[in-house]
């Protein structure tokens, strides 16, 4: 074999991609922290969140997505991008998501500060539309579960799992601890 074109080398664009949000991930933890490259995640998260809720509500022809909806949102995005997340469990309060694959794939584990992404998306896209999000990361695949379980609180307060989770405020920016964005950084 004398040509590039013919070597067997597993390289296109979605592992590209992965390989460069995992590289810029393992950067920010080495040198700011979990904590920090969290944070700066989740400014990227919460613009992405922003990008596609708009996105679905001008494909959906709303003004703002209905609590049914936006359950059917997180699973139709995560679907698109090879997610495969699914509803557990829904009701007024909270919707409960799983799955057993990531779409950053192997590129996600042992890099928590890119499940920042879900939380992000999520909590935007539920707090744009009904007016508070709390995003738990019960179990991630990143911190070496077989799976995720993510659960969306719709109603303050709710959240009482171990993980106390980030909050989202309605069309304001979130609260934000040390970076001065908007996200309480834990």
């Amino acid at each position: 074999m004398t040509h590039a074109v013919d070597a067997d080398i597993p390289l296109d664009r979605d592992i590209f991609l992965r390989t460069l949000v995992r590289e810029l991930a393992t950067s920010l933890e080495s040198v700011v922290g979990l904590a920090e490259a969290s944070g700066y995640i989740s400014l990227v998260g919460q613009t992405v969140g922003t990008h596609i809720d708009d996105m679905y509500t001008s494909a959906l022809a709303v003004d703002r997505l209905s609590r049914q909806q936006v359950a059917d949102v997180l699973v139709d995005l995560k679907q698109r991008i090879h997610g495969d997340f699914y509803i557990i469990e829904q009701d007024d309060q909270r919707i409960v998501l799983g799955t057993h694959s990531c779409p950053f794939a192997e590129k996600v584990i042992g890099r928590e500060s890119m499940c920042m992404m879900t939380s992000n998306v999520f909590g935007t896209i539920a707090a744009r539309n009904l007016g508070y999000a709390q995003v738990e990361l019960v179990e991630t695949i990143a911190r070496g579960a077989a799976g995720c379980r993510v659960v969306v609180h719709l109603v303050p307060g709710t959240g009482a799992g171990r993980d106390p989770g980030r909050e989202y405020f309605g069309d304001a920016p979130p609260v934000l601890g040390t970076l001065g964005t908007g996200l309480v950084v834990e």
